[in-house]
């Protein structure tokens, strides 16, 4: 650390500008039941950026919280009597309310001024610098700044402590700490960067908005100042881009004001941002003695009504992927430090899903470390960013409006440059009039670039927003009821009633399956009804992952075939896996990234660019038997595609047909074949064209 000082210490010192300095490390660590005063003993050690449950030594029950929404569920499930349920955020099962976080930093010499930004800490945090109380904050999930230039010692050692909420309950009852009806285990921590920005002058870029104009090849950017300072601030603002540059604005800032100004430059012939060319550029922003450089990516995203399709750069694009559950991964005992490996975060969310194909994820009720946006847009990644709420039909907590427009606020502010973050989730499964009517609209015009809205299960805010849908057809045998694939054959794939209703938005299907397995291959406590119906109770592992990966497979096929929505995202590549927890994901072995075989084999093979779908699902046929076999292809790359498409079974007849499918097209060829004799087979259609992998479809059938 003292190195990484010294560096700095020469930065500020020659060029007298801007400078960060990381704190990121281990920190000390104390715990406490009040919130008074700074404990005098710390007996722990805690990484930051990190999970409060990776102290040395080990905190005791530190992740246990019953959530109000988790008391809601079990009285659901009758695991608790109505006497239980609660209005306040839940019930601590712990001896402690409050944790302590400390280090040293050698702090530069005296400059203009000496920011703290806290990226991520939950839940809610205060600052201490040298004795002196700084100032506290209540949000979960954006970045804090704190102004330390009061307080600071400049050019000598100081002590600086954070002090954070052990659980949900010690903030406010109508401030957000996180909703979520499967979730056990609640961990406090500094869980994303934590900095020092020296500053030349109390009056600063505060932060800055770049927002792509595709029609006419221009990049708006608004630049906002903060004024610090005791007098009023006038400064010459001004933004370029590879070279070109905007006409120079001049700004007057009020002491202890914000201001912004608008500027405009014109790319000729933009690089556009895509999945296929994620390309970057950079903005450079001065303002009188300060500079800032803002990466963004050429390119709009939107949904289109009338098409009920999402559009990128004016074009159809089918987003194709899965979501991710971080807070859910935070619960896992083999969690440890790994969201916070850049090495196994890129693999996890760039390397292998481009060999499944995948365009798109959601980060689904809970917020992700900041540097996984900067993977995503590097590797072409579009994100549906979701805020941490999911309370159903009949029910919203005490969630004060302008408390929550705040939230928001700082929320998209963090992310409103990447070229990744392409929707704005404000809930999961929810429907709330003060989200749709209130939240919404007061902050969606914060965003130049317009991005669209998802909020859950209510109908959509905006003309063009699209709604969610979560089909989970095989919850119907948790029920008492029955699914089958075979009723796929008579479906269209159209939304259920789930989704926002009335509606006839584009609707992205972005949870589908409902056949989690643990990692050991047992049924989660959603699906163990589900496989004793399917398979019987002395079913193996490895045929309960047989079973899940041949049917999510089929699955994705059908929902992508139909084109009844606009992005098909599966539930889930990343959760967490222990005894008694509600869904799962598909890891092997979590911590090196291994995927489970049956998984990696069938489902990758549904996520194709040119999809194909046989509509037919009958486990059985008679020797000999024919029949027609309907054939269904989707092409979700711009380009036209041309080849042969064969369908044969394994061992018996086949039959091919030269195919032609425009750029994000669909169509369906019809084959007519005689079953093989008696035996197991496999009825698989391919579709192979130049230079692209081919395609498989397949069924398993008995023929006896």
């Amino acid at each position: 650390m003292r190195v990484i000082c010294l560096f700095f210490l020469t930065a500020l010192a020659s060029l007298a500008s801007r400078a960060i300095i990381p704190l990121n490390g281990t920190w000390q660590l104390a715990e406490s039941v009040d919130s008074a005063q700074p404990p005098q003993a710390w007996p722990h050690s805690v990484p930051v950026p990190g999970l409060a449950h990776s102290a040395t030594p080990p905190l005791a029950n530190i992740d246990a919280f019953d959530s109000r929404e988790f008391i809601q569920a079990s009285i659901r499930e009758k695991k608790m009597p109505e006497s239980a349920r609660i209005e306040n955020a839940g019930i601590a099962r712990q001896d402690r309310n409050f944790l302590w976080y400390k280090r040293q930093f050698l702090a530069p010499p005296k400059t203009g001024r000496l920011l703290l930004r806290i990226r991520k800490a939950q839940f809610g945090h205060a600052v201490y610098l040298n004795g002196n109380f700084i100032g506290e904050a209540r949000a979960c999930w954006a970045a804090t700044f704190f102004d330390l230039t009061g307080a600071v010692l400049w050019g000598k050692t100081n002590h600086l402590i954070v002090r954070i909420g052990a659980h949900p309950a010690v903030l406010p009852v109508w401030a957000p700490a996180g909703t979520d009806f499967e979730k056990y285990k609640w961990t406090p921590g500094i869980y994303d960067d934590v900095d020092l920005i020296a500053l030349p002058s109390a009056a600063y870029v505060e932060h800055v908005q770049v927002a792509p104009r595709l029609h006419d090849s221009t990049v708006l950017i608004e630049t906002t100042i903060r004024n610090r300072g005791a007098e009023p601030a006038r400064l010459d603002v001004r933004n370029s881009i590879a070279g070109l540059s905007a006409a120079p604005r001049f700004l007057t800032v009020p002491p202890g004001r914000s201001a912004s100004v608008q500027s405009t430059i014109r790319l000729p012939q933009p690089h556009l941002w895509s999945p296929s060319d994620p390309y970057l550029y950079t903005v450079r922003t001065t303002a009188g003695q300060d500079s800032l450089d803002t990466r963004f990516g050429f390119r709009e995203f939107r949904f289109d009504t009338a098409t009920k399709r999402a559009y990128l750069n004016g074009k159809p694009f089918f987003p194709r992927g899965s979501n991710i559950t971080l807070h859910r991964f935070f619960e896992d005992p083999l969690s440890k430090q790994h969201p916070w490996d850049r090495a196994w975060v890129k693999r996890l969310l760039s390397d292998l899903p481009k060999q499944f194909h995948w365009n798109a994820f959601r980060f689904c009720i809970g917020p992700v470390p900041d540097f996984w946006f900067d993977i995503a847009d590097e590797a072409g990644l579009l994100i549906q960013n979701e805020f941490f709420i999911w309370n159903g039909r009949g029910y919203f907590p005490p969630y004060r409006e302008e408390e929550l427009i705040a939230q928001y606020r700082d929320w998209m502010r963090d992310h409103w440059n990447h070229p990744s973050l392409a929707i704005w989730d404000a809930s999961n499964e929810t429907d709330s009039d003060m989200l749709r009517e209130r939240v919404i609209p007061a902050v969606r015009t914060l965003d130049l670039s317009d991005r669209p809205w998802d909020n859950g299960y209510s109908i959509p805010s905006g003309p063009n927003d699209p709604v969610e849908d979560h089909p989970y057809l095989f919850s119907r045998i948790r029920g008492g009821g029955n699914f089958s694939m075979t009723e796929l054959m008579q479906m269209t794939g159209a939304k259920t009633t789930n989704a926002g209703h009335p509606s006839a938005h584009a609707v992205i299907l972005n949870e589908y399956g409902w056949l989690w397995l643990n990692r050991d291959g047992t049924p989660t406590l959603l699906t163990e009804a589900v496989y004793e119906k399917l398979l019987g109770k002395d079913a193996t592992p490895e045929q309960r992952f047989q079973l899940y990966a041949y049917s999510l497979a089929g699955l994705t096929e059908f929902w992508r075939a139909h084109r009844n929505f606009a992005g098909v995202l599966h539930f889930t590549w990343l959760t967490c896996s222990y005894p008694g927890v509600k869904t799962g994901d598909h890891w092997r072995d979590v911590e090196k990234l291994e995927l489970e075989p049956n998984f990696r084999e069938w489902v990758r093979e549904a996520f194709k660019p040119l999809g194909l779908y046989i509509n037919f699902w009958n486990p059985k046929l008679r020797p000999a038997e024919q029949r027609v076999y309907s054939v269904m292809m989707v092409n979700d790359d711009p380009l036209p595609r041309r080849g042969k498409l064969t369908l044969a079974f394994k061992g018996g007849e086949s039959q091919s047909v030269t195919f032609e499918i425009p750029a994000l097209g669909a169509h369906t060829w019809n084959f007519r074949l005689a079953a093989p004799a008696a035996g197991s087979t496999e009825l698989v259609a391919t579709a192979q064209t130049a230079g692209v992998e081919p395609t498989r479809s397949r069924r398993k059938i008995l023929i006896e």
